[in-house]
């Protein structure tokens, strides 16, 4: 009876042990919770394997530094417009404070990253938005670098890529956030006009005025898996529209199937992906 009572006592004990382990390290900085599958993974683990999930290939937000490193030769990218930085135009309350505290914390200027580079060789301009400064939104500082990025092509007959990732336009630069969409709208007219490629990329999240502008007026639109890409909420179009809507519809995949989005590619092939498809094109 008692050996009995001292093994259940053992088990319950590991149990526990197991139990608080387990809820201990899903807070710890040695693990990440998919938001997918659920799965708790080591951090490491997702990080070398490009912030994509290794058990069900959720592609987790990528830094935009780590995005130009992915897509660009080694040592051949040249940053751009890198000391533009946005000022309080309309005395929005607090948003000095939100630009350093997002400055800060992701080491970035501003929410988009500009320059050229290479490609197994062929020169590209590139711009890559950054989600984590102030979510990726679209003020007029990230307009202005999108734009000259856009003239930068133009004026070296260049094919640009741009990766989008964006909350939509900033809300504390009012109105001329959302000027924005117009101008940016415009350069790529020029671009057109020159017979320059443009390459859009979507990733997890592309919405509201980004995608209303820039976003969507590639020449050939590339998405990531499962990224979320739309205007408005799902809320606000269905309280608009007053139907129900189709599960997974501002997804990248409904988005292919209904012919928003061209390809979907994976982030590992990515970079190869480009490369064939400029090659394809002659530059």
């Amino acid at each position: 009876m008692i050996k009995k009572l001292l093994n259940k006592e053992k088990e319950y004990a590991k149990v526990s042990v197991n139990k608080n382990f387990k809820n201990k390290s899903v807070d710890d900085k040695f693990w990440i919770k998919c938001t997918s599958c659920g799965s708790n993974i080591f951090k490491k683990e997702v990080e070398e394997n490009l912030n994509i999930c290794p058990k069900c290939n959720y592609h987790f937000k990528l830094p935009a530094r780590e995005r130009v490193n992915l897509l660009i030769d080694e040592g051949t990218f040249v940053e751009i417009d890198a000391d533009l930085t946005s000022i309080n135009i309309l005395d929005f309350p607090e948003y000095e404070e939100k630009l350093s505290k997002y400055s800060a914390k992701s080491k970035e200027k501003e929410a988009v990253i500009t320059g050229y580079g290479k490609i197994n060789d062929i020169e590209v301009a590139l711009c890559v938005m950054n989600p984590d400064f102030m979510m990726g939104s679209m003020g007029f500082i990230v307009g202005e670098k999108i734009t000259k990025g856009i003239e930068y092509a133009i004026e070296n007959k260049l094919p640009i890529i741009i990766v989008c990732a964006s909350g939509g336009a900033r809300m504390q630069e009012g109105i001329i956030s959302l000027m924005q969409m117009a101008k940016t709208s415009q350069a790529l007219k020029k671009l057109s006009e020159n017979n320059l490629p443009y390459i859009s990329i979507l990733t997890d999240p592309t919405t509201g005025g980004v995608t209303a502008s820039f976003a969507m007026l590639g020449d050939l639109i590339i998405s990531e898996p499962n990224a979320l890409i739309g205007f408005a909420g799902p809320r606000v179009i269905k309280q608009t529209i007053k139907q129900d809507l189709p599960e997974g519809f501002q997804r990248s995949e409904f988005l292919l199937d209904h012919g928003f989005v061209d390809l979907i590619v994976n982030r590992k092939d990515m970079k190869n992906k480009l490369y064939k498809i400029l090659k394809i094109h002659g530059c």
